[in-house]
C-alpha cells in the first residue's frame, strides 16, 4: 500500500487547473514529473475536476478546432528546382519536384495558404523544410497516390521559431490521400503554433524531439499516423489558455513510439474513435507515460493499447474510461489519476503494472475491468490524511490458521487496515465487473470503501503482509457481489453496519491454487463456487443470497459450474467435496472492530 503521489502540479499550474474546473473540467496545464506532491493546492486542484464528464462536455468547453478544409481547384503549379521557394500571397499551390538543400517559405500574413504536395522531396541543411512563419492557416494536402518527403536541419538555434521539419505559425492542417514522410532531424517533426488537425492521409514522422505538436490543440480526424520520437510522440503544450492544450482522436489509426510521453496533453486528452497504439519507454531515468493529461483523460470509444515504462494512463486531475476498449501494460501504475478515476463503460485490461488503478477517488460504475498488478490492484490514495482515526473494516481472527480456532469457526484473519490513518479518499463499486489479480493489497483504500452494485472478484496476495481487502476507514457492502480471497495475515471484512450480508472465513491451513471452494447455505444449496488461482487462506463473500446471522459451510473439492467471473462461478457440485469450515454471516471476527473510528 502506497500513500505517495508522483507527479506534482506547481502553484501556477494548480491555479490553472482550478480555473479549468470552474469550466466543468476543461483545461489547465500539466505537470512536471517530480516524484513529490507539493501540498494542498495541487490536491485541491485535482479534486476540483469532475471525473464523470463525457467527451462531448469536455470538448465543448475547449477551444473549437478549425475546420481544416481545402479546395484543390485552380491550383498554381510550382516546380521545385532551386534552393528556396517563397510564397507571399494566399492561395492554392501544387508543388512537385526535389530540393536537395532548400526550403519552402510561406510569408503571407493573415492569409490561408494551401500547399498540394504532389511528389515532393525537400531537404534543408539550414532549417525547416516547409516553414510558414507568417500565415493565418497552412493546409498541406497530400495529392492522391503521391509520396512526399520532408527533412530538416540537424540543429536549430535556441531561439529559432520555425523549429520543425514542417512548421506553421498559424493553424495547420494535413490531409489528402497521399503519403508524407517527415524526418525531424534537429527538433520536432511537425509543429503548429496554433491548432493542428490531421484529417486524412498516411503520415510517418521520425523526430529528434517531439513527433507531432500543436500548441493550442492536436486533433486527429482520420488517416494513418505513425510517429517515432526521442521526446514526446503527440503533444499539445499551451499552458496559458485553459481552453487550449488539448488532444483529441476521433477517427483514424495512430501508432506512437516515444522515449518521452507517448501522448502529452497540457489539458484534456479525449478519444472518441479510431485506434491508438502507444509505446513509451524512457531510455534514461526520466518518466515516460503512455497517455498523459493535465486536466482530464476521457476514453469514450475506439481502441486504445498502451505500453509504458512509467504509468500507462496518467492525469494530474481526472481519468474517465467511458466506453473504449483499453489495454494497458505499465512499469508503474496502469491508470493513475490524482483526483477522480471513473470507469463507467467499455473494457479495461491492465495486463502488467506495479499498481493497477490508483486515484484519490475511484468509482467503478460499469464496463468490464481486469487488473493484474505486482503491488496493489486498486488503490484509493494520495498524500494527505484527514484524521488519525483507526479503521479498516473488520479485522482480527476467529477462524483457523493465524486467527486461531478450527474448522468449526469462521471469521477474518489477523490484523487488517486497523491502525492506519484514514485519509480523504474513496473507493466505490456501483456497477460493472472488476476482477483483480494482485500480489500486494487487492482492493485498497486509504480512506473509505463502498460496494453497492456490480461484481468484484479479488484474487489477492499469497504473502501475509498484504490482504485481498485493505480499507483504513468505513467499508460497507449494500449490494452487488463480492468475492475476495487471499492470505490470512492481513485479512479485512466489511463493517457490521453493511446493508447486505457477508461472510469472512479463515481456513485451518492454506489451500493450493486450483482448489475448488463452495459457499453452502443451511439448506445445502451452493451459494457460490470459486476456483483459486493462488494459494489462499481467507475468503470474504457477499451477495443478496447471504443473510446476516445465518450459518454457512465452506466445502473444498467437487466441481464449479455456471457463469465464471475471475474464478468465481454461479453454481457448483458438491459431489466428492469435503466440509472445511463453518461461519456465521455478519459475525465480527474476534479481536476485530468496525470501520471508521475504533470502538
Amino acid at each position: 500500500m502506497r500513500t505517495r503521489l508522483r507527479t506534482k502540479i506547481t502553484g501556477a499550474l494548480a491555479s490553472a487547473v482550478l480555473g479549468a474546473a470552474a469550466l466543468a473540467g476543461c483545461s489547465s496545464s500539466s505537470s512536471s514529473d517530480s516524484e513529490e506532491e507539493t501540498g494542498g493546492s495541487s490536491s485541491s486542484a485535482a479534486a476540483s475536476v469532475d471525473g464523470s464528464q463525457k467527451a462531448a462536455a469536455v470538448l465543448a468547453a475547449d477551444k473549437e478546432a478549425h475546420e481544416g478544409d481545402w479546395d484543390e481547384s485552380g491550383a498554381e503549379d510550382v516546380a521545385l528546382d532551386g534552393k528556396t521557394v517563397t510564397l507571399t500571397e494566399g492561395g492554392t499551390y501544387r508543388l512537385s519536384g526535389k530540393l536537395s538543400d532548400g526550403q519552402v517559405l510561406v510569408d503571407a500574413p493573415g492569409q490561408k495558404v494551401t500547399l498540394i504536395l504532389d511528389g515532393v522531396d525537400i531537404s534543408s541543411s539550414s532549417g525547416a523544410a516547409i516553414a510558414a512563419t507568417e500565415v493565418e492557416e497552412l493546409v498541406v494536402v497530400l495529392a492522391d497516390g503521391s509520396a512526399n518527403t520532408l527533412s530538416d536541419a540537424d540543429s536549430y538555434a535556441e531561439d529559432e521559431d520555425a523549429n520543425a521539419a514542417l512548421f506553421s505559425a498559424g493553424d495547420l492542417t494535413v490531409g489528402g490521400e497521399g503519403s508524407l514522410t517527415v524526418h525531424g532531424n534537429g527538433n520536432d517533426g511537425i509543429a503548429g503554433k496554433d491548432g493542428l488537425v490531421i484529417a486524412s492521409g498516411t503520415v510517418t514522422v521520425e523526430a529528434a524531439d517531439d513527433g507531432v505538436r500543436g500548441k493550442d490543440y492536436l486533433v486527429v480526424k482520420g488517416g494513418s499516423v505513425k510517429v517515432s520520437a526521442q521526446g514526446d510522440g503527440l503533444k499539445a503544450d499551451n499552458t496559458e489558455d485553459k481552453t487550449a492544450g488539448y488532444i483529441a482522436l476521433t477517427a483514424g489509426t495512430v501508432q506512437v513510439t516515444a522515449a518521452g510521453d507517448g501522448v502529452d496533453a497540457a489539458t484534456d486528452l479525449v478519444v472518441t474513435g479510431g485506434t491508438l497504439d502507444v509505446t513509451a519507454k524512457a531510455t534514461d531515468d526520466s518518466s515516460a507515460h503512455a497517455l498523459k493529461s493535465g486536466v482530464i483523460t476521457v476514453l469514450e470509444k475506439g481502441t486504445v493499447e498502451v505500453d509504458a515504462s512509467a504509468d500507462g494512463l496518467h492525469s494530474d486531475a481526472a481519468v474517465h474510461l467511458a466506453g473504449a476498449e483499453v489495454t494497458v501494460a505499465a512499469g508503474d501504475d496502469g491508470v493513475h489519476a490524482e483526483g477522480d478515476l471513473v470507469i463507467s463503460g467499455g473494457t479495461v485490461a491492465v495486463t502488467r503494472s506495479n499498481e493497477g488503478l490508483e486515484g484519490k477517488d475511484i468509482t467503478v460504475a460499469g464496463g468490464s475491468t481486469k487488473v493484474t498488478s505486482g503491488d496493489d490492484g486498486v488503490n484509493a490514495s494520495g498524500s494527505t490524511t484527514s484524521s488519525d482515526d483507526q479503521g479498516g473494516g473488520q479485522d482480527g481472527g476467529q477462524g483457523g490458521g493465524p486467527g486461531g480456532g478450527g474448522p468449526g469457526a469462521g471469521g477474518g484473519g489477523g490484523g487488517g487496515g486497523g491502525g492506519e490513518s484514514v485519509g480523504d479518499f474513496s473507493l466505490q463499486v456501483t456497477g460493472g465487473t472488476l476482477v483483480i489479480d494482485a500480489d500486494g493489497d487487492g482492493f485498497d483504500s486509504n480512506g473509505t470503501a463502498e460496494i453497492t452494485g456490480g461484481t468484484l472478484v479479488v484474487n489477492g496476495p499469497e504473502m501475509g503482509g498484504n490482504g485481498a481487502l485493505d480499507v483504513n476507514g468505513s467499508f460497507t457492502v449494500g449490494g452487488g457481489v463480492l468475492l475476495a480471497a487471499g492470505s490470512a495475515g492481513m485479512a479485512v471484512a466489511p463493517d457490521e453496519e453493511s446493508g447486505q450480508g457477508w461472510l469472512s472465513v479463515t481456513l485451518d491451513s492454506t489451500v493450493a491454487a486450483g482448489t475448488t471452494l463452495h459457499v453452502v447455505d443451511s439448506d445445502g444449496e451452493v451459494v457460490a463456487s470459486y476456483v483459486t488461482s493462488k494459494a489462499i487462506q481467507n475468503v470474504v463473500y457477499s451477495s443478496k443470497a447471504v443473510k446476516s446471522g445465518s450459518e454457512y459451510r465452506i466445502y473444498s473439492g467437487g466441481k464449479a459450474s455456471g457463469d465464471e467471473t475471475g474464478g468465481m462461478y454461479t453454481a457448483g457440485d458438491l459431489d466428492g467435496a469435503d466440509e472445511i469450515a463453518t461461519v456465521t454471516a455478519g459475525d465480527a471476527p474476534e479481536g476485530g472492530f468496525g470501520g471508521g473510528p475504533r470502538r
